[in-house]
């Protein structure tokens, strides 16, 4: 293993997906929330039977939300199904940008995904890396007395709210009344070995029983302290690639590429969570 930051990430050695030691995969993953496997991408089968591996495949919200289909892939990038690329100005692509907001995976469902599993195929050779930051670590760097005040706090988690930032109209009634806010608690706590984080990001829209303005002070604080550049773990994708991130404790955005120069085929699965933050 080779650790990536001071903070969280570590890189395994390179082998095929379905060749990993799953037990040491999991044992990963609460340790380090971020696991880089070079080299394991082998397609969407593969990908599949270890996303189940794992745990329950989590559904695709909007194949979901908009089509009422189950689909456990989603497609990051501008390559689509049947090889044509879709432009900077493709609806597509905009509604994509959203994902270049600090933000965890699904924080918007009632449970939350576990983990997201990407596996890289075409990358961009300028941009359209993926930053991650740990909020395990923000919140080890905060003084007790403000955790004290934050443990109890909940979250109202709200994905209309965070899209309407990057494309007000991309959202189809049918996927939004299949996502109204959801509570989470703004403090989670690892369950195999207790470590404490903050759960924000741009799906955190406020916090409940407080005034909207005070709310947004807090979340954007936290936001803007963990997100410091020192904290931040780059990862510039390459074909073939594999990794693996914990949403339970991690928040990572989209760089930005250029989708007219460029093309951009990544696949993504994610793993459900264990239930409801509240129940943690």
């Amino acid at each position: 293993m080779t650790p990536l930051h001071p903070e969280f990430g570590v890189r395994l050695e390179s082998r095929p997906i379905g060749s990993l030691d799953m037990e040491a995969v999991r044992a990963a993953i609460d340790r380090y929330s971020f696991v880089h496997v070079p080299g394991a991408a082998e397609g969407d089968e593969a990908h599949l039977a270890f996303t189940r591996s794992l745990g329950e495949p989590e559904a695709n919200h909007v194949a979901l939300g908009r089509e009422g289909r189950i689909e456990h892939f989603g497609t990051i990038g501008n390559v689509l199904d049947d090889g044509t690329v879709a432009g900077n100005s493709h609806k597509r692509t905009i509604f994509q940008t959203g994902n270049n907001m600090w933000h965890s995976d699904s924080s918007f469902r009632a449970v939350p995904s576990f983990v997201s599993i990407m596996c890289a195929y075409e990358t961009p050779e300028e941009g359209g890396e993926t930053l991650f930051v740990s909020q395990r670590a923000a919140w080890d760097r905060l003084e007790e007395d403000e955790r004290e005040r934050l443990r109890p706090l909940v979250c109202i988690h709200d994905y209309v709210f965070s899209r309407s930032k990057v494309a007000p109209d991309a959202v189809t009634p049918s996927h939004a009344a299949s996502l109204p806010p959801v509570r989470q608690r703004l403090v989670r706590r690892n369950p195999a070995n207790g470590a404490e984080n903050l759960y924000v990001g741009s799906h955190a829209r406020e916090i409940e029983g407080w005034a909207f303005d005070d709310s947004r002070g807090l979340l954007d604080g936290l936001v803007e302290e963990m997100t410091a550049e020192e904290h931040v773990l780059n990862h510039r994708w390459q074909p073939g690639d594999l990794v693996i991130w914990d949403n339970r404790c991690l928040l990572h955005r989209g760089a930005g590429y250029d989708a007219d120069r460029f093309r951009r085929r990544m696949r993504q699965t994610r793993v459900t969570g264990a239930g409801p933050t509240l129940e943690e």
